[in-house]
């Protein structure tokens, strides 16, 4: 039996730069420090976070005023950022750089009199995050079937986007979608797909062919983890997603020869590192590493960590 382990897997720049936000924070003012919503999708990380003092909520009024707020890799809505100074919280921003551009863009286009149709999935705090930047301009489209049911005037200006976790797939369905429906709809020059995302993605679509099993390393609440299973699902007989190697059933490897191993974007090295051990106790064989492309983005911390750690 041989695994077939992905690269590139596992955390991508912007998860890299949430965490060590919390973790420098903790360094410079000490425990706690509270985040807005899960710093990154993944029981793992959070749960060693909590264990050093970070705090997470949802609502900023558990936030004693005065305190240091995180906000997490997939962005706030302008109305937690006016809560925020409104209770004198100390903001610091590890919104990943990709989500912000897709801010930015709802922002721009929305003043120049454009409607947004925002591709993503709606209850996702990414999405609901982005869509309160211009919340009466814009329409949340999940999938191809929504388009249809879409209507503007003629004369308006059309502008999509996507959420940064979909699927390539689906995403290309729905933007064919609405080209049919309104050729002049725009966009921006390159895709608000987040470049892990689409890695991880195309990496599993090159190896799928040769497998028998798949296995996506990551929480159940991961947006582009949950991506890769579905890709899996189309291509291969058995696929599973799973959040630990406690997760894996020995029956699972009935008549399989060949699995690939990938992990989603928030997904840490030591629970890969883990599930393979399990593999090799269930007896796997052979490991070898798959490259698809090396990364080497590096995002920079937010500048409030940043003017501490420079003086």
């Amino acid at each position: 039996m041989n695994l077939f382990l992905l690269r590139p897997r596992g955390f991508c720049a912007g998860v890299v730069r949430a965490i060590k936000t919390v973790e420098k924070a903790l360094d410079i003012w000490g425990a706690p420090i509270y985040v807005k919503h899960e710093i990154v999708h993944n029981k793992h990380v959070v749960n060693a976070l909590k264990e050093k003092g970070a705090v997470f909520i949802e609502d900023l009024n558990d936030v004693p005023v005065g305190e240091k707020l995180i906000y997490s890799a997939h962005g706030v809505s302008p109305d937690v950022r006016k809560l925020a100074k409104k209770r004198d919280l100390l903001e610091i921003d590890a919104t990943c750089g990709l989500v912000t551009k897709i801010h930015s863009a709802v922002k721009r286009f929305s003043k120049k009199g454009y409607k947004i149709i925002l591709i993503g999935k709606k209850k996702h705090v990414e999405i609901i995050g982005i869509s309160k930047e211009a919340e009466e301009d814009t329409t949340i489209v999940e999938k191809v079937g929504d388009v249809k049911d879409l209507s503007f005037k003629d004369d308006q200006k059309l502008f999509y986007i996507t959420q940064t976790t979909l699927s390539i797939d689906d995403v290309k369905d729905i933007v064919k979608a609405l080209k049919e429906k309104f050729p002049n709809i725009e966009t921006l020059p390159s895709s608000s797909i987040c470049y892990a995302t689409t890695n991880r993605q195309m990496a599993l679509k090159e190896i799928t062919k040769d497998v028998d099993l798949v296995l996506v390393v990551g929480d159940p609440t991961s947006s582009n983890s949950n991506r890769l299973k579905e890709l899996a699902e189309k291509r291969v007989k058995k696929a599973f997603l799973i959040n630990s190697e406690d997760e894996i059933e020995k029956n699972w490897l009935n008549g399989v020869e060949n699995i690939a191993m990938t992990a989603g974007a928030s997904t840490p090295e030591d629970v890969v590192k883990r599930c393979v051990d399990k593999l090799i106790q269930f007896g796997l064989k052979n490991v070898k590493e798959v490259i698809y492309k090396d990364e080497d983005v590096v995002f920079e911390l937010p500048k409030e960590v940043n003017a501490v750690l420079t003086k």
